[in-house]
């Protein structure tokens, strides 16, 4: 943000910083000369030691409670699970559509002007599937905020070394990597996706000034 010929210091502020793409967002914006500091929203502690990094540790459930000492510039979310670990569709919810609400208010308050968030392809309010009306209802939830700027990322399935395994996405990953040569044109944006990728394509964007909501999709990720 510009005011003047004064460029104001960038300050983010990140949550889901222990997933695929949050810990590759981290790691871009503390090795940044672009951000001043990186403030992480956290249930536990990362004991991760940088001069740049700050962490915040609140429960979910109680997101309004956070404050945050500096105005926040950008804002970034990476807030996700499946139903194997959230137990329930219910639960699901809380987590991917509740969670990531919550978290955009608290940019909004801290004064954030970019909001960029982890969603999925096929995200829909409408859908059948409850995954996909998860994310869409999400969406629209952070878009009533009316923050300046929101960016949507929608990636086909990440790709990367989790710490948990996954059966199905190891499986699904596989296939994807045989076929991805031949997945062109439409189908281009069913190709994996990896989370490095998504983090760099929220970091670049991050740095671009546009204001309103704006949608990446899976096969404009892949182009970063």
């Amino acid at each position: 943000m510009t005011t003047g010929s004064v460029q104001e210091p960038r300050r983010a502020l990140l949550a889901g910083a222990t997933g695929l793409v949050g810990a590759e967002l981290l790691w871009l914006l503390s090795a940044s000369n672009e951000y001043q500091r990186v403030h992480l929203v956290q249930r536990r502690p990362l004991a991760l030691d940088h001069p740049k990094v700050t962490e915040h540790l609140v429960s979910f459930d109680d997101l309004a409670s956070l404050a945050v000492e500096e105005r926040i510039t950008d804002a970034f979310c990476a807030l996700g699970t499946t139903i194997a670990k959230a137990g329930s569709v219910e639960q699901l919810q809380k987590v991917d559509r509740d969670y990531v609400r919550g978290f955009g208010a608290v940019a909004k308050k801290a004064g954030a002007a970019r909001l960029s968030v982890v969603s999925a392809l096929g995200a829909d309010p409408r859908s059948i599937n409850y995954y996909n009306r998860t994310k869409g209802e999400m969406e629209a939830l952070l878009a009533e905020l009316g923050l300046p700027s929101l960016r949507i990322f929608r990636p086909s399935l990440l790709l990367g070394a989790r710490e948990e395994r996954r059966p199905k996405e190891i499986v699904a990953g596989l296939v994807l990597r045989v076929l991805s040569p031949v997945m062109v044109g439409p189908l281009g944006r069913y190709r994996g996706v990896a989370a490095a990728q998504v983090a760099r394509a929220m970091y670049l964007t991050s740095l671009d000034d546009f204001s309103g909501v704006r949608i990446f999709e899976s096969d404009e990720i892949q182009n970063y």
